[in-house]
């Protein structure tokens, strides 16, 4: 989309707990120069309340395509499948086709993993100099170990001890809030 002039901006999630939009897709987009803006998950319904014109689409990936068109993919998809509804906007799976498995006739036979609790009780990243810190960039200096150069990385409590948590990995997202499932093959529309 990109590369033909069809995508203006993109907005990506974080993707908690694990944190895969703000450390992945975020730099991607950075990588391709692509303008975007990284949001938290909870986010997305007010993005589209707020912003209905600059929502075109919510595009996805997935883990997994059931022969009956539901899919698996990272926590909070469903979610964001609801709010697209909601908000009338095209809801897009994109996954390579080795996802799609005609094995599996629904969502409801694709087993959800439950994660360690220690995944949303605590953050892990590079280690950040407080003193580069600035309310209005979020360009900060990284510290670095002196001897080969790597950054520190530091494991953070964001959560009260002793709290209860669920973490399931993934969710399913039934077909019928799914527009479209796009893979290198082609392009499955949903049938009205």
């Amino acid at each position: 989309l990109a590369g033909q002039q069809k995508l203006t901006h993109a907005y990506c999630t974080e993707t908690r707990p694990y944190n895969q939009g703000s450390r992945l897709t975020a730099y991607e987009l950075v990588y391709e120069k692509i303008p975007s803006t990284l949001i938290t998950d909870s986010m997305a319904s007010a993005l589209l309340a707020q912003q209905p014109d600059k929502i075109a689409a919510i595009i996805v990936g997935a883990d997994r395509v059931a022969a009956n068109g539901d899919t698996a993919n990272k926590i909070g998809t469903y979610q964001l499948a609801i709010t697209a509804r909601y908000h009338n906007v095209p809801f897009i799976v994109a996954a390579p086709s080795t996802s799609v498995d005609l094995n599996t006739a629904s969502g409801k036979e694709i087993h959800i993993e439950v994660r360690p609790a220690v995944e949303v009780t605590t953050l892990r990243g590079p280690v950040v100099d407080v003193n580069s810190i600035s309310k209005d960039s979020n360009d900060v200096q990284f510290k670095k170990i002196e001897e080969n150069g790597t950054m520190v990385v530091e494991t953070v409590a964001v959560a009260a001890r002793g709290i209860g948590v669920w973490n399931p990995s993934f969710d399913v997202t039934p077909a019928e809030l799914i527009s479209a499932v796009v893979t290198e093959r082609g392009v499955v529309l949903k049938e009205d």
